[in-house]
C-alpha cells in the first residue's frame, strides 16, 4: 500500500497544470492572501517557498524584487514552477524535496518562510510537527513565518456549493461530518490524502513554536460559501465584496466561512 505522502505526491505530479490554475479561478482566496502577506514582505527581502506547488506566490514575489527559493514534493509543480518563471522574467530558485527534511539542500537562511502546502497533507502528528520544525530552522530571528491549513469547515462549504446530495452520497461523509460535529480535525481522504483543522487547533498548535502570533486570517474571508456568485457580479461589486472581506477576514467569529486559513507569526 502507498505511503501517504506518496499519493500526495501522485496527485500533484498528475494535476500540476489544474493546481496552477487553481488561483486563477480562486480570486478571492488569492487577493486577500496576498494582501495580508503584503504587509509583512518588502522588495529585497529573501523568501523560503516550502510546498509552494507550482510557484503561485513564489512568482509574485520574485515580480516584487524578491528573492525567492521553491521546494515541492512534486516534479511536474517544479517545472511549471521553472516554465511560468521564465514567461514572467523572472529567476527563482527550484528545488524538488519533502518538506519534512531539507537538510540535503544546503539552504541559509530567509527572511521569510512560507508552509502553504505541506499543513494540508501531512496525516500523522509527528510529521507536521517536523514540517513546521524544519522550516524555522531557516528563518532569521525576527522573521515572518506563513503556516496555511485547510479549515475543517471547508467540506460543508463544498457539499453547500458543488454537491448538495453528497451529504448521502459520499462513502466518506460519516466519518466527516462526524468529526464536524464533535469540532475534531479530519485526516484522510479527500481530494487526495489531506487534513482539516478547527480554528482551535490552529492556535494551540502554533503556540508550541517559537513565534508571536501576528495575525490568523482566512484566505478567502467571509465569501468562500458564495464564490460561484460572486465571481459572476459586475467588476465593481467584486471589489466591494473584497474589500469587505479584506476588513473581516482576521474575525475569529468569521473564520469558519474560510476554506484556508492562514497564520503569520515572528520568529522570537
Amino acid at each position: 500500500m502507498a505511503k501517504p505522502i506518496e499519493i500526495v505526491k501522485q496527485y500533484y505530479n498528475e494535476n500540476a497544470e489544474k493546481e496552477w490554475g487553481r488561483l486563477s479561478t480562486h480570486v478571492f482566496e488569492f487577493s486577500i492572501t496576498k494582501h495580508m502577506m503584503d504587509l509583512q514582505i518588502q522588495p529585497g527581502d529573501t523568501i523560503l517557498d516550502i510546498g509552494g506547488g507550482p510557484g503561485r506566490y513564489a512568482i509574485y514575489y520574485a515580480q516584487k524584487g524578491c528573492k525567492v527559493t521553491l521546494v515541492d514534493l512534486s516534479e511536474s509543480n517544479i517545472e511549471i514552477a521553472k516554465r511560468e518563471a521564465e514567461l514572467a522574467n523572472v529567476n527563482i530558485e527550484t528545488h524538488v524535496c519533502d518538506a519534512t527534511n531539507l537538510e540535503s539542500l544546503n539552504l541559509g537562511l530567509y527572511d521569510h518562510v512560507f508552509l502553504m502546502g505541506p499543513l494540508y497533507h501531512l496525516i500523522a502528528a509527528k510529521d507536521r510537527k517536523q514540517a513546521t520544525t524544519e522550516a524555522l530552522k531557516y528563518l532569521i530571528s525576527g522573521g515572518y513565518f506563513y503556516a496555511s491549513f485547510i479549515m475543517l469547515f471547508a467540506g460543508i462549504i463544498y457539499y453547500m456549493k458543488h454537491d448538495p446530495e453528497g451529504v448521502l452520497t459520499d462513502p466518506l461523509h460519516e466519518i466527516y461530518i462526524d468529526d464536524v460535529i464533535h469540532d475534531q480535525p479530519y485526516k484522510g481522504d479527500a481530494f487526495t490524502k489531506a487534513y482539516f483543522i478547527t480554528p482551535r487547533k490552529i492556535k494551540s498548535f502554533m503556540k508550541k513554536l517559537p513565534l508571536d502570533q501576528v495575525m490568523l486570517f482566512g484566505q478567502e474571508g467571509i465569501l468562500a460559501p458564495q464564490e460561484l456568485q460572486l465571481l459572476a457580479a459586475s467588476e465593481e461589486a467584486k471589489a466591494e465584496w473584497l474589500r469587505i472581506a479584506i476588513h473581516l477576514a482576521t474575525r475569529k467569529e468569521y473564520l469558519s466561512y474560510s476554506e484556508h486559513a492562514m497564520y503569520i507569526g515572528k520568529k522570537r
